[in-house]
């Protein structure tokens, strides 16, 4: 791994991007029968941030909306939700702006109301947030999130870094999110038949 892991951030030093690279876990399963067996789900906190350019907007209350634009972050009201009058083509375009949405958990039973059930086909319902958030803290902890969710194929990739990260760090992170990947499956590592790290531009390197 730790070769894997010099090879892609010595590629990244060499050809740097005008935008910052993830780095891609990308896993390859065997024994594993999707007519059978249970499609596995989950969602890890990661100790540093996987993709710090990941964008998010608010669904907010009047309490919420002032503290987004405090911080910098887009918002979002209910009455802006209504606006689009449930038209699926734009939902489909502001959402698409974003990596992720966050809703006060007061409006959050609204929402399939007010927009009906896009962002829920789009894999984009909103993540809570309480009145005791702090916005930027739970923007870090979602960018700092790798979520695995089998669907119709045997092959998953989740980002687990970014190149700005140091060796040891990076190296964290995608041991952390390998364990966190075992423990969902049902063989553990049986189940495990190949592993990659991949940059976003770099060569994919091999590490089981």
């Amino acid at each position: 791994m730790n070769t894997a892991i010099k090879n892609i951030l010595e590629g990244a030093k060499k050809k740097k991007r005008n935008f910052l690279e993830t780095v891609e876990l990308q896993v390859g399963l065997k024994n594993y029968d999707l007519r059978v067996d249970k499609r596995f789900a989950g969602s890890y906190k990661l100790p540093y941030v996987c993709r710090p350019n990941m964008k998010f907007c608010i669904i907010g209350d009047a309490k919420h909306i002032d503290e987004a634009k405090a911080a910098g972050v887009d918002c979002v009201s209910a009455d802006d939700l209504k606006k689009f009058n449930k038209n699926k083509k734009l939902i489909k375009k502001w959402a698409k702006q974003y990596d992720g949405l966050l809703s006060s958990e007061p409006l959050l039973r609204q929402i399939p109301r007010l927009v009906g059930p896009q962002l829920n086909k789009m894999g984009m319902f909103p993540t809570p947030l309480a009145h005791g958030d702090n916005i930027k803290e739970k923007i870090v902890e979602l960018q700092s999130t790798v979520k695995f969710q089998l669907k119709k194929a045997l092959c998953l990739g989740v980002a687990a870094g970014n190149v700005s990260l140091t060796h040891e760090q990076l190296r964290t992170n995608i041991v952390l999110t390998i364990n966190f990947l075992v423990s969902l499956l049902k063989k553990g590592w049986q189940n495990i038949r190949t592993l990659h790290i991949k940059s976003t531009m770099g060569e994919p390197q091999r590490i089981y």
